[in-house]
Formats: structure tokens, sequence, C-alpha cells
């Protein structure tokens, strides 16, 4: 690989809690910049990760707000005053945090607001490395994905996942609308673009458009 093509992005995964939710920490290797992308349950071990590269963590990115991917935000926010991000279609999930862990037996405290709205179609920055956001709704209202297109690689959420598909039974949920995001959004990507998933192994596109049971039949343009 020539050294202009080499990725200027690491991302370490941090998994844990009853739901095996995937966190990411995010970092530019050129400026040591980083952001933390659905801080879950592993969300000290995050902040140790941050703390021992020396990073200089600048935003905490939810592509949605389901109570996995956000109940290690009040850790996060307890070692920075960075901004939360989350798109405003999810702020109603959100401020109900305490009512979505009711739903699995659960207790759960509401958190403070996000301080900053994604805008579909919009870009968030740190360091080199520029996301691109994309509203992919569908396993719920406000879901986005974030596209690092010369990084190769998308933080996909709960959209989809290694041989599945985000499930559409909760609030917000709507299938239709979930394969039509996916088919738009994800299997339009470059095939080697690599998959960061909400729960499981990363994939990539190319993976998953053949050999994904729930996707092959949509691969070409079928409907769900």
């Amino acid at each position: 690989m020539k050294e202009a093509e080499k990725s200027r992005m690491e991302v370490q995964c941090f998994t844990g809690g009853n739901f095996a939710q995937n966190g990411y920490v995010a970092w530019c290797e050129v400026t040591g910049q980083c952001v933390i992308v659905d801080p879950g349950a592993a969300a000290l071990d995050m902040v140790a990760a941050v703390k021992a590269g020396a990073g200089d963590l600048t935003a905490i990115l939810l592509t949605h707000a389901h109570l996995d991917h956000v109940e290690g935000l009040g850790v996060i926010r307890d070692y920075t005053d960075a901004p939360t991000y989350l798109h405003p279609a999810d702020r109603e999930l959100f401020d109900n945090l305490p009512a979505q862990a009711a739903m699995f037996g659960l207790s759960g405290s509401q958190l403070d607001p996000p301080e900053r709205e994604f805008e579909d179609g919009g870009s968030f920055s740190f360091g080199e490395s520029v996301f691109k956001v994309i509203h992919t709704p569908g396993h719920c209202r406000g879901h986005v994905i974030l596209y690092e297109e010369s990084d190769n690689l998308a933080f996909v959420g709960d959209l989809v996942f290694a041989g599945s598909v985000g499930r559409t039974d909760l609030p917000g949920g709507d299938y239709q609308t979930l394969f039509k995001s996916i088919r738009a959004h994800v299997l339009t990507m470059p095939g080697e673009t690599r998959l960061l998933t909400g729960h499981g192994p990363e994939t990539t596109v190319e993976h998953e458009r053949t050999t994904n049971p729930f996707l092959v039949p949509h691969y070409g343009g079928e409907l769900a």
C-alpha cells in the first residue's frame, strides 16, 4: 500500500454490558485527536484508553439513542466537557431513557441532553478525518451512520450486522424503512468498506452484500 493510501484513523472497540454493545474510540493518527462513538457499558475502559493514549477527546458521537448505546454517557461526561452529538429525531428516545430501561426490566437514570445535533448530509471533522453523517432510519427514527470514505470505514450502529440486520420491534422501528436505508446507504458503498457495528464483529459491505441472508434478495433492487 502506498504511503498516501494508509489509513489516518485507528479504531478501538470496547464491548460490554447485558447487550454486549460495541462502543468505539476513533483516533486521528496524525493529530492525536479522538472521538468516542456510542459509549455503552464499557465506558470506563474507553476513558482509560483515551487517558493512556493522551488523546485529545473532541466529541461524543451517538449513532442513535437506545439505552445500550448511551448508558455510559455519564461516565464519559465526568471525564470531559466535549459536546455530544445526536440526530434530533432520536431526542424523544433520549429523553425517555428510564422508560427504555424499564422495558428490559432494568433501571436507568435520565441524562442531560446532547448539546449538538447531527444533520443528514452534513459532516463532522476531527483531526484529519471527516465523517459524512447519513440519516438511516428504520431501527429507530433518528439513527445515523458515520462514513469516512477516505478510510473505507463506517460506524453503522444497529442498522446492519455481520449476517443480520437491526431489530424493528422497538419504538420508532420500521421494517420497510430499515431495508430502504440499508439498500440506499450501505449496499451502495464500495465493497471493501469496513462496517463497524453496534453488536458483534465488524464486517464489510461486500461480505454482507453477498452472504447476509437478510440482504442478498435486496441486492440489485428487490424490496423487503
